[in-house]
């Protein structure tokens, strides 16, 4: 009786992750800090834009989880937001980690917060590269996005130059995401 509990319990877990799409590592799990405070943020989004934080590479979990203490350190005591400013963060390792998260604005694109998820790729792309499971992550999380209803799916996707004076999100990406099948030019 317990093995067949046991068994229920696992189809149960797996099918509850198939049903909710990618995996996100979540901001207790990297050792991100609570917020502050939350600003809601609607669903049926028109627009998801794509950034880098333009500082460290990483490609381990390990690694990654310093570089998201580093990056939600910066954009709370330096900047005094309430919370790391991007909804979603990609590491060289190919995994989805939790920044401001689903049905929370973000503090990534200025004008462009209240209609906008914002994803972040850790590290600087005018010179790191973008492996295939980092493309991948991403791909997957705006598809989850979408089936979740965050995002509308008729949605247009920008790099962040192109609602903003900035480089962001760095040349190697800018020329992946033109590709993307949202991107809007």
């Amino acid at each position: 009786m317990v093995s067949k509990v046991a068994l229920l319990l696992a189809i149960l877990v797996c099918s509850q992750y198939m049903a909710q799409g990618v995996y996100v590592v979540s901001k207790a799990e990297w050792g991100g800090r609570g917020a502050k405070w939350t600003v809601g943020l609607g669903n049926y989004l028109s627009y998801a834009i794509i950034h880098h934080t333009a500082g460290s590479y990483c490609e381990t979990r390990a690694q990654c989880n310093a570089v998201l203490q580093s990056v939600q350190n910066y954009h709370m005591d330096s900047l005094g937001w309430p919370d790391i400013g991007y909804n979603f963060l990609i590491g060289g390792d190919g995994n989805v980690y939790e920044g401001r998260g689903w049905n929370n604005m973000g503090a990534h694109a200025a004008e462009w917060n209240p209609y906008s998820i914002g994803i972040s790729f850790l590290g600087n792309y005018n010179w790191d590269t973008l492996e295939p499971n980092m493309i991948s992550a991403a791909q997957q999380l705006l598809n989850d996005a979408v089936n979740r209803g965050q995002l509308s799916s008729g949605y247009i996707l920008y790099g962040h130059r192109q609602v903003s004076a900035t480089e962001c999100p760095g040349t190697h990406i800018w020329n992946e995401i033109r590709g993307w099948s949202h991107w809007s030019g």
